[in-house]
């Protein structure tokens, strides 16, 4: 039995094909990261914070000045969160007015805590 040329490039091919797709794949991600703030668990622990503060501090807050409360408050965890700015806080804050249509601003919500 004779192996043919076509046949050779054939096999090498596929297990080249092969090599190559398990290089790839044990280079992907597969577990969770520590300090992954894109979860549903960081989203909802991100919203308990931020009710907290506007709760604590009242309704008169602008976006910067509940930034800063928030990032200075205890329960936030600079190690986690290390990528927290003002954009993923009006996100966190469009995500709330989105669940609760009622609601417009952050008086809205300070009003409905209270």
């Amino acid at each position: 039995m004779e192996i043919e040329t076509s046949h050779l490039m054939m096999i090498f091919f596929i297990l080249l094909f092969a090599v190559s797709f398990w290089k790839i794949y044990a280079f992907l991600p597969n577990k969770q990261l520590e300090d992954d703030d894109t979860t549903k668990e960081a989203q909802e622990e991100l919203q308990h914070l931020m009710l907290k503060v506007i709760k604590k501090n009242g309704g008169n807050l602008e976006s910067k000045k509940l930034f800063d409360l928030m990032i200075s408050d205890e329960e936030f965890d600079k190690k986690k969160f290390w990528r927290f700015n003002e954009n993923r806080l009006n996100r966190v804050l469009s995500l709330y007015f989105l669940q609760n249509p009622h609601l417009k601003n952050i008086e809205d919500i300070y009003e409905e805590l209270k």
